[in-house]
């Protein structure tokens, strides 16, 4: 049967891979974005899950709308929008999410994916599978088997941060006149200490890909970098694994080895007195607005948390803010009740984390709270100091649930419609009759 015998996608068949090279973007292309060749006429030349690298531009989403199966698990590219990164890439309406950068999201719940994306910041690389694949899938082999194929345990590639010493950065690079690139170590020196392995390919510099650098380019982009530079690298069982499993050796794939800096965990209890902090929205460093936290009045829990002044605000109970207006990072605080769990970044570490193009929160050990008295990091928060914001206590939100805020449009109306779904109970949220979905 022709469905069955397309779907053996997996390891039988050799990975066809071509590279893409958009010139908008220059030799700041991310390492390595990858899309099939395929015919679009032919339905089944997806047959094996795809790789998406995506990069979100200044002010605009991935562009790609995901939307909750009611009664199915699953997650569903509903929508690509017009000229978006998706679009761009070769994202498709109907593509089944199969994973999320290191993390196999196919049965994991609608929230907690959504929520991996947008933690993603601003680069994630997506693991899909056609519709006609994924159903014939399912049918075959059941609906808890997994479909994404896995990068080993450890296998990943390595973000490093390198301190010059008495000798140097303590590598040479492979000659050639143009990437790829591969370093060599000089033992027991400053690249090694700093965790890049051997015989590893190079693959950023400070954040910008090095694939399309000539190697004159290389070296004095690493002499610019001065006294430290921060390296992606794969070592040559990561480049083998990415290689047979056609993904591209991205830089969301990352593990941090020897960051100067990290992003910080804080779990507040509210006091008498409060939590003992302001929240300002203000331009960062980059010139984009975000949540920065003032005002951090001594012996209160803000400060014994280890809260900083001008700590700029990252997530929420481990949910990314990013992006999000003041109004909407005060309701996401306010809805956690009297106990409080905030991702921050101190001034160094939003520098570092804007420079190398990453979101912070891929770097944080947990982004929940440990064993605590409010349990998960989903289910508590706080109240700001800030004057705009009145003083008010609200219920716990349970896990799984959001609670949202709307406030009515020109129009007077709240922009969702409610609908039913025939033979089953409860109510969904829907827009001119169709299931809602989530832009990212």
């Amino acid at each position: 049967m022709e469905a069955a015998a397309a779907f053996s996608y997996l390891r039988d068949l050799p990975p066809c891979r071509k590279f893409e090279f958009n010139p908008k973007l220059g030799i700041d292309n991310p390492v390595l974005s990858l899309a099939e060749d395929y015919n679009p006429s032919d339905i089944w030349s997806l047959e094996r899950p795809r790789f998406y690298l995506l990069n979100k531009e200044e002010g605009r989403t991935f562009g790609f709308h995901l939307q909750q199966q009611p009664g199915r698990a699953g997650h569903v590219v509903c929508r690509v929008e017009p000229g978006s990164s998706a679009q761009r890439q070769g994202l498709r309406e109907g593509d089944w999410i199969l994973g999320v950068n290191n993390h196999v999201v196919e049965h994991e719940d609608y929230l907690m994916v959504i929520r991996r994306i947008r933690a993603s910041g601003p680069r994630v690389l997506l693991t899909v599978l056609a519709q006609h694949v994924h159903e014939v899938a399912r049918a075959q082999r059941g609906n808890n088997t997994h479909l994404c194929p896995p990068l080993g345990q450890g296998v990943r590639p390595r973000l490093c941060h390198v301190v010059k010493d008495e000798g140097g950065f303590g590598f040479s690079v492979t000659q050639g006149h143009r990437g790829p690139f591969w370093l060599v170590l000089s033992p027991g020196g400053a690249a090694e200490r700093a965790g890049v392995p051997p015989g590893a390919r190079l693959l950023e510099v400070n954040g910008v890909s090095v694939e399309k650098l000539t190697h004159n380019q290389l070296n004095r982009k690493l002499w610019q970098s001065g006294k430290q530079v921060t390296l992606l690298v794969a070592g040559p069982e990561v480049e083998e694994q990415c290689r047979q499993l056609g993904m591209p050796l991205a830089a969301p794939l990352a593990e941090g080895w020897a960051l100067p800096t990290k992003p910080r965990c804080l779990h507040l209890e509210k006091g008498p007195q409060g939590f003992g902090f302001v929240l300002r929205e203000e331009k960062g460093l980059d010139g984009r607005l975000g949540q920065f936290l003032w005002e951090v009045d001594p012996g209160l829990p803000a400060e014994k948390a280890g809260m900083q002044a001008g700590d700029r605000l990252v997530a929420v109970a481990g949910e990314s803010v990013e992006g999000l207006g003041h109004e909407e990072t005060v309701s996401k605080i306010r809805a956690q009740g009297s106990c409080v769990s905030l991702i921050v970044v101190d001034p160094k570490a939003d520098r570092f984390f804007s420079m190398v193009r990453l979101s912070p929160l891929l770097f944080l050990e947990s982004t929940e709270a440990p064993d605590s008295p409010w349990g998960s990091g989903l289910a508590s928060v706080v109240e700001t100091k800030n004057p705009l914001v009145k003083d008010a206590t609200v219920a716990a939100v349970p896990c799984n649930f959001r609670q949202c805020f709307l406030y009515p449009g020109p129009g007077g109306g709240y922009g969702f419609r409610l609908s039913c779904v025939a033979s089953r109970p409860g109510l969904f949220i829907s827009q001119d009759g169709v299931l809602a979905s989530d832009l990212l």
